[in-house]
C-alpha cells in the first residue's frame, strides 16, 4: 500500500479551532478575552492612543519626508476618541497578536461601524509569522465618512481578525525587512525603504 499523509489543515477556523490555536500558542492574543471569540473569527478591541493623519502638501510615495505627519489626538474628557469628517486616524488594537507560520489573518471592520458611515480597516492582510516574537498591534485605519464627527470608545470591540490555516510560509513575514511585526505602537508608513530615498 501507497503511504499516505493526512491531509494538511487549510481554510478558516471556526470557534473551536480558534481556542485551539490560542492554547497551543499557533496564535497569541494578550489580553486574551474568550468572550470575544465568534463563530469564525475574534474581535479586536479599539487602543487608547490615536494619531491624525496630517499632510501638508503633496505626498510621494518615494520621498518620506512628504509624508502626512502623525499627530496625537487627544480623548475627551469622557474618553473618546472624536473622529471628524472625513478625517483619517490610525489606532492600534489594543490587543499584540501574534501568528505562527502555519496561520495567516484577515482584518475586517464590522457591519455595527460600516452601518455608521465608518471604515475601521483598510489594509487587513495579516501574515503568516507577524508578531510571532513579542506580540505587535494592529493598525487600524479609521475613516468617517459622514458629516459630523463621530465618537469612538476605546476599548471597545471595533473589528474582526479571521484566521486561516495554511501548509506554512517559507518566509515569515517577521523575517522581511522594514516589516511591522514588532510594533508596539502605531508606526509611520514604511514605503520609502522599499520604493525611494529616505
Amino acid at each position: 500500500m501507497p503511504l499516505t499523509w493526512p491531509a494538511p489543515r487549510r481554510g478558516i477556523l471556526t470557534d473551536r479551532a480558534i481556542k485551539r490555536a490560542h492554547r497551543t500558542g499557533e496564535l497569541t492574543i494578550t489580553p486574551f478575552e474568550p468572550a470575544l471569540v465568534r463563530p469564525a473569527a475574534i474581535s479586536l478591541r479599539l487602543g487608547h492612543e490615536a494619531f491624525a493623519l496630517e499632510s501638508t502638501g503633496t505626498v510621494d510615495i518615494a520621498d518620506r519626508s512628504t509624508y502626512p505627519e502623525l499627530r496625537p489626538k487627544e480623548l475627551d474628557a469622557e474618553g473618546r476618541l472624536r473622529v471628524e469628517p472625513g478625517e483619517v486616524v490610525l489606532a492600534p488594537t489594543l490587543e499584540k497578536i501574534g501568528l505562527s507560520e502555519k496561520l495567516a489573518g484577515l482584518v475586517d471592520g464590522t457591519s455595527d461601524y460600516a452601518r455608521l458611515g465608518i471604515s475601521v480597516v483598510l489594509c487587513g492582510q495579516v501574515s503568516p509569522g507577524f508578531g510571532s516574537e513579542t506580540g505587535a498591534v494592529l493598525t487600524l485605519e479609521i475613516v468617517n465618512h459622514l458629516r459630523h464627527p463621530v465618537l469612538l470608545h476605546p476599548g471597545t470591540r471595533i473589528c474582526n481578525l479571521m484566521l486561516f490555516a495554511s501548509t506554512g510560509s517559507e518566509q515569515p513575514y517577521g523575517t522581511m525587512p522594514n516589516n511591522y511585526s514588532s510594533d508596539h505602537n502605531v508606526a509611520p508608513s514604511r514605503l520609502a525603504d522599499h520604493v525611494g530615498r529616505n
